[in-house]
């Protein structure tokens, strides 16, 4: 009887030791930031090894190297934002967009149009008077200045009454505004809020009540496409799990219109600080201050980012004429 549970016990482990090795490798390239926040859920969580996968999380710094490490090969699939340059990637057919990530939704707070405080003082209390101001984004073709332009559509002012200045990073954008450097730039709502609490800055708008549109997107190559689809979909559906975790712990929204935190939101937080805000004692309100929003089942706003598409266009930061709806591929993850 020893003997045969002996056995049974150690054809488990040999049974376990074979479905680990057989886990399907993915490299994930993705910002060390809260806004992939869905992927560490689904990571802490198992639901990439429910689904076969061994996820590798490979950070960087900045978005347009993780669109160039996915065409060199260096990741299988990344999340980041759109911007010029992912979009002259994918003109040339190198990469595909499959779902959807962050998205400016309006009633939600997750970019703040922060002012510095003298341009405040000066006058610049709403966003229709933004022309004639300076306004800091990371670099010319980025989501930020994409931004900037989407705002001077909507408030219907010329964008090249405002002066660009591109300062590389994020947090030299929020630095300039708070030292005055910049009349205005663009920030999430963790870190522009502590400049306004803090009486460096003023808000005075969010982004998704003026130009709601897809800020981060999954992508992919076409050659992982054609070569694991399986892979992809399995991927896509370990994704979807985390997606819909953290609307249920960040995105409920009261009667009036406050989100909910709950045992719901206390259970997630310690998952996304094994990866932002580590050690930090003010950890939890930074995560709740710096959440944004994601579609459910994490669709992808197909019409905007063929706008962004037409949009970078227009301004000579995308060369060529490729279909844009090429650039896409909805098999994976659904659209909204």
């Amino acid at each position: 009887m020893l003997r045969k549970i002996l056995g049974n016990l150690v054809l488990a482990g040999l049974l376990w030791a074979s479905a680990a090795r057989a886990a399907e490798p993915l490299r994930l390239g993705l910002l060390h930031t809260l806004s992939p926040a869905p992927f560490y859920i689904a990571q802490e969580r198992g639901y990439f090894r429910d689904e076969g996968l061994d996820v590798t999380f490979r950070f960087f710094e900045a978005a347009q190297p993780i669109a160039a490490a996915a065409v060199s090969g260096d990741t299988d699939v990344g999340v980041t934002a759109l911007t010029g340059g992912f979009f002259n990637l994918a003109e040339k057919g190198t990469l595909k967009v499959i779902g959807g990530g962050l998205h400016e939704e309006k009633g939600y707070e997750g970019a703040a149009i922060l002012v510095s405080n003298k341009a405040f003082d000066g006058g610049l209390t709403s966003l229709d008077k933004l022309a004639g101001h300076s306004f800091a984004i990371t670099q010319y073709g980025s989501s930020f200045h994409y931004m900037v332009g989407r705002i001077a559509e909507a408030r219907g002012f010329d964008m090249k009454s405002v002066t660009l200045r591109p300062v590389q990073q994020i947090s030299n954008m929020v630095a300039a505004v708070a030292t005055n450097q910049v009349d205005a730039t663009i920030a999430v709502a963790s870190m522009a809020r502590p400049l306004v609490e803090a009486k460096q800055a003023h808000i005075i708008a969010w982004a998704g009540d003026v130009v709601p549109y897809q800020l981060t997107a999954v992508f992919t190559t076409p050659a992982m496409i054609a070569g694991k689809p399986d892979v992809l979909k399995h991927f896509a559906a370990a994704y979807q799990r985390g997606v819909a975790d953290y609307r249920e712990a960040f995105l409920r929204l009261d009667a009036a219109g406050h989100p909910i935190v709950d045992a719901k939101t206390d259970a997630v937080i310690p998952l996304l600080t094994k990866y932002v805000f580590t050690g930090d004692p003010d950890a939890r309100r930074k995560i709740l201050d710096g959440v944004g929003y994601y579609d459910a089942g994490g669709a992808l706003d197909v019409n905007d980012v063929l706008d962004q598409v037409r949009w970078f266009r227009q301004q000579g930061l995308v060369k060529g004429d490729t279909d844009p709806a090429s650039m896409l591929d909805t098999r994976f993850l659904p659209t909204r």
